[in-house]
Order: C-alpha cells, then structure tokens, then sequence
C-alpha cells in the first residue's frame, strides 16, 4: 500500500483559540501543460493566521499549485474548499473578490504606469471616484511599512525601477488589498538581508492579525525563521502535507524535496583569490548616471569576486555599463591591462564578456525560441559572415548538455518556458561556456531556483574559474556571497566602499558594510564634531578577535591618523593603535612607540543593540581629557544617531 504523506494537526501557539476547519482544503490538485504533468494530485491544507511555507524542487509545482488557488490558471482535476465552501476560481479578479491574492516572482507589474498606479492597480478598473491624494497617502504607508518610502518614488515609472524595487511594489500591491489569504511566491529573491527582514516583520504583524500567508521559497534558513508550517511537493505530489516546521531539520526538508541527501552546497569556505595572477578586468572611477558614481574593482584569472549591496547600491546598473548597455560618463574599464570602451552589448561579447542578467525572463531567454536556439544566441551575437555557423559549436554543445544533465532530445523543444527556472538559468550560463569567456558575469545567478539546483550552478562557476575564467557575481543573497567568492567588493549608493576576502566576513559584517552612506550622514557629522573639538582622529568600526572592520573614520589632525580608512579590515598590527584595539579600556591607551592616545568605546542603540565601537585618538604630546566625560559624550550621541531613522542595523 502507497504510504501516506506526513501530515500535523492545526496550528496553535496556547494564546488563542484555533479553527479546527482549514480555511484553504485543496485536494487532488492536477494540472497539464501540453505534454508535461505539472500537478499529479496536490495537496494543501491552510489554517487562518498561520505562515505556511510551500516548497520543492525547481518543475515540482509550487507555482502551479499557488496560481490554481489565486485563480490564474484553472484545475483539469481535484477540489477547493474556501471558508469549508467549494469554490471555482476562473480569473485572478474572482479571487481577489474572495479575497486571495499573490505576490508574483515574475512581477506582473504594468510598465508603464508608476508606482503609485501600479499599487492600486486593482482599484483602477473598478467604477467610481479615485482619489489620488488619499491613494498617495496610503501609498505611503505601505512603503513606510517595508522601510521603502525613500527608495521608491511613487511618481516614477515601473519601468524605470529595478527588478528588486519592482518586486516591493508587488509586495505592497498584494498588502493594498487587505486580503484574508496572501501567497507569496519567491517574494525575497531579490532582496538583500535587511529587506527580508522588513518583509518578515510586515509578515509577522500579518499574520497576528488574522492573515494566512503562503510562503514559497528555496531559502532553507528562511522557511524556518518564519514559517509555521509546511508542504512539500516532488514531481506534482504532495510528499509532506501541513507538517509543522520545527518538527523537521534542513536535511530532512532536503530529502523530500530531491529524495536524497544533499551535501552542504557551498564547500570549505572560499580560498583569498589568486592574487598573484594578472587582472582579467579592472574598473576604475567608474560613473554612470543616475546610480553609478564612482564603483573600482578589479577580478583576476581563475578568480570568483562579489559584488554585494543593497537595493538601489547600483551593483546591476555597474555590469550594465561594463556589458555596453548603459552608458559611462567617466572612469576606465581595462581588460587584460588594456582600454576597453564597449559601445554596445555586441563589443563585449567579442571581447571575450559574458553577462547573465537578473531577470531572465525579460533580459535572458526568447520563449519562443527552442532550447538549441537560446543556447546559441551568444554565438549569433559572436559570429560573423554568412549563415549560422552552428556546426562549428556541435562538439562544445554536447559537452556542455553532459554538464547539465539535459538530454540531446530536450534541445529542439520548442520553448524555454516549458523548462524549471533552475534549467532555464544553467542554459543561460551554457550559452556563454558556449563561447569561452575570459570573464563571466552573473547577476543574481540563482535566484528562484532550488537548493539542489543552487548546489550545481556553484559547482559550474568553481569549475569555469578552475579553468581560468574571471567570474563576478552580483546577488543580494549574502550567505550565497560569503560562500562563493574569494573576495567581495561592497557597494553602497553607487560607491564602492570595501574589498574584503570573505573569509574574514560574516553577514552581519557585510550588513554593516553595505548600509547606505545617506544613512551614515548623522554618524559622519558627530564623528568630525568629536575630533575637531578634540584636535584628533575618529572612527566606528566592529570589532572581532585580531582584527578591524572600519565602516567610518574622520581625520581633523594628521599627526592622528590611525593608519586605516572606511572600508579597511586590518589587523590590529597593521594600524597605528594596536595596543588601544586590543585592550579596548575605559581610559585613554598610549602607544608604546608612537605619540598617540587613544579611547575606544563600545555603543549600542536606545534599545540596547550593539552597535560596535567608537574610537577616539589623540595627540599623545598635548593633555588628554577626562576619559569618562568623553566617553558619555560618545555613548549619548550615538545613541541619538540610532533613534534617528538610521537604517543602519544591529549587531544581534
């Protein structure tokens, strides 16, 4: 006899009473797109103020099963019950009415409208009066929930934003309607750190208020910071049914979702880069308006670099300008120690760039297209004369289908949509290997797709720089960042800040790292207020074993200067201060060598955060205050700072 899926009562946390009827009951769900099964009897159980997540493999259903519930596809077979009624959703408008609406991965967004329109889009075809002024306000609100106001105006254009903004709009679209049951599919694929954990605390109010929400995710570490409960789907069946999240370990999530142990899918953490090999690409000064203002970095041979930061760093809009798709107004791109000045897509191609971009759907593949015709467009791009040439690639197209497991048959399938998100990726990165690049580069490289397909990419990017490709990913995944690349380049409001080897990072450290300078404005101005009072130097820094991470430093005495700049990770030996760093005292520390005295504090936020340390250093020739009153000053201000808006985060 068939064994039975696991399946968990209905939720309860003790402080409320639970209803014993599901308000979502959907079951034997199947569905079929031309010759491919995508459901073979789904299903899932949903329970009001619960998040639910729902996960699988890339081609197991989620999707599938999530627009069957909002109403954007309709069922060939299996039931749905709503509130314990049967319910017949044929347009996502009937589901809305229901009150079931989704937050799509892909965004289904109206280009041309703005933000504002674009969030209410569901009221603008409804008859009566809209008023724009109340709209705006609420608009507003919302925003503010997601900590966005500032990111996102509302009177620009969807189109004019970046994928991720995009995606927040989608998110505060789906919130504008208050719906009972929201489903979020891939809703932080795009997101950096300290944006999912906004959304996860709009979630969380959500679901105190009596919100259903689906979760979709590949993000293992997230399904357990916020979700309640969760079904598994492999091959369009449901393989765990409602099972509560902390019942089960990321390994057994993984089993059900590919039916065998996976290993860690990063390997031993990344090794500092070549360093002794020659640059493959440098970038120097680089400015392109309206978010690229001064981005230098370089990637060598055989070298996996990073290039991390948060929404609106100008991480995508730095490969668009390298890559010939958008224009520079200053700075030096030099490839192989030569100028490399790309006027169009086609010139970097030739040269020897790659470049997959972040969303696939819009700037990788023709669905139209075969999978053999999408896999040799960067040919096309490469070849001239006459004809298409493809024989010439036979030999490199069936070892790279070897690579990816993908039989020779699936190439002439006449359009890429029939394929999983994962394969769709690693056919973009095959039309690249195709050509043989000199340099690779990838932004957001798995986003929506499975751990087990996450794990394959890594391995495909290790072997390509193996090989001596330089390759540089963008991703606002820092744990994918900190596992991959040797090295990581920070960006913030289109500056480049940092270029740290990973091994001496953690998120949190990126985090900090990666906070907008706008949001450093106050700290700079209370740094140069401390040292042009007391003739010295200043900094803020995180503070971990023998070394420094300074996110700050002002220098108002040169005599002060403690030998490091924002952005620097030295050790405590390579600054002018290693006794303060390392005793970290009440009082002001005096180098044994050197004229300098020093005062190094620790800081937290009003609400008791650690915010790392402040350092202050003197001239060791002139009289030293007090050390206490200095270092109340410092602590007050700081905490100021930290009451003021800032988005910079804490430390725990």
């Amino acid at each position: 006899m068939k064994a039975q899926p696991p399946e968990a009562a209905p939720p309860g946390d003790g402080t409320r009473e639970v209803a014993s009827t599901p308000i979502l009951a959907a079951s034997g769900i199947e569905k079929t797109f031309g010759r491919t099964r995508a459901l073979q009897g789904a299903d899932l159980k949903l329970w009001a103020g619960e998040v639910h997540g729902l996960l699988g493999a890339n081609g197991a259903g989620k999707s599938t099963v999530s627009k069957v519930i909002s109403g954007q596809i309709r069922r060939d077979a299996g039931s749905i019950l709503w509130k314990g009624e049967p319910i017949e959703l044929r347009t996502s408008h009937e589901a809305i009415r229901h009150g079931i609406t989704m937050v799509m991965q892909e965004t289904s967004l109206a280009p041309d409208l703005t933000v504002l329109e674009n969030i209410f889009l569901a009221e603008l075809g409804r008859p009566g009066f809209l008023s724009f002024g109340s709209m705006r306000k609420r608009a507003g609100q919302l925003l503010d929930t997601l900590g966005q106001r500032e990111a996102l105006p509302l009177d620009r254009e969807v189109r004019a934003i970046s994928p991720a903004q995009r995606q927040l709009v989608e998110i505060a679209k789906a919130l504008a309607l208050n719906s009972d049951l929201i489903i979020f599919d891939e809703p932080t694929a795009s997101l950096s750190p300290t944006e999912v954990e906004r959304l996860f605390e709009v979630m969380t109010k959500l679901k105190r208020a009596g919100h259903t929400l689906v979760f979709v995710s590949h993000r293992l570490e997230e399904v357990f910071a916020i979700t309640d409960r969760v079904t598994i789907l492999r091959e369009g069946r449901t393989v765990a049914n409602s099972v509560e999240t902390s019942s089960l370990t990321q390994a057994e999530i993984i089993r059900f979702m590919v039916g065998q142990e996976l290993k860690t899918i990063y390997s031993a953490h990344p090794e500092q880069g070549p360093t002794g090999l020659p640059a493959v690409l440098e970038v120097k000064h680089l400015r392109s308006a309206p978010l690229v203002h001064d981005v230098s970095f370089m990637v060598r041979r055989g070298e996996i670099a990073g290039l991390g930061g948060l929404v609106g760093a100008g991480r995508s809009e730095t490969l668009e300008a390298i890559f010939g798709l958008r224009a520079r107004q200053g700075g030096e791109i030099r490839l192989f120690g030569k100028p490399f000045n790309p006027g169009r897509p086609a010139d970097a191609v030739r040269a020897g760039i790659g470049l997959i971009a972040e969303d696939r759907r819009v700037q990788g593949i023709v669905p139209d297209f075969s999978v053999r015709e999408n896999l040799l467009l960067g040919h096309l791009a490469a070849h001239h004369g006459f004809g298409l040439s493809y024989k010439k690639r036979k030999a490199k197209v069936d070892e790279l289908l070897t690579m990816l497991d993908l039989p020779a048959h699936r190439l002439l399938d006449a359009n890429m949509l029939n394929f999983s998100g994962g394969m769709q990726q690693k056919v973009l990165i095959a039309r690249w290997l195709l050509l043989e690049p000199s340099v690779l580069i990838l932004d957001e490289p798995t986003k929506g797709v499975d751990i087990g397909t996450r794990s394959s990419i890594y391995s495909m990017l290790r072997e390509i720089a193996t090989k001596g490709v330089a390759v540089l990913v963008v991703s606002s995944d820092f744990e994918e960042l900190l596992g991959l690349c040797q090295r990581i380049v920070v960006m913030s409001d289109g500056l480049s800040i940092a270029d740290v080897p990973s091994a001496v990072l953690d998120e949190e450290k990126l985090t900090f790292f990666a906070a907008p300078r706008t949001s450093m404005k106050r700290n700079t101005e209370v740094l140069r207020e401390l040292v042009r009072d007391l003739n010295g130097a200043g900094f803020w820094a995180l503070i971990d074993a023998e070394r420094l991470f300074c996110l700050n430093a002002v220098v108002s005495n040169e005599r002060t200067d403690p030998g490091f700049q924002s952005g620097g990770t030295p050790r405590f030996s390579e600054t002018r201060i290693p006794k303060a760093l390392a005793a970290r005292s009440n009082d002001f520390v005096r180098e044994a060598d050197r004229n300098l005295a020093s005062l190094v504090v620790p800081v937290r936020s009003r609400l008791g955060h650690d915010m790392g340390w402040v350092g202050l250093i003197l001239d060791g020739a002139a009289a030293l205050p007090p050390a206490e009153p200095v270092r109340r000053r410092i602590e007050t201000l700081f905490a100021q700072i930290t009451s003021e808006g800032s988005q910079l985060p804490p430390t725990n």
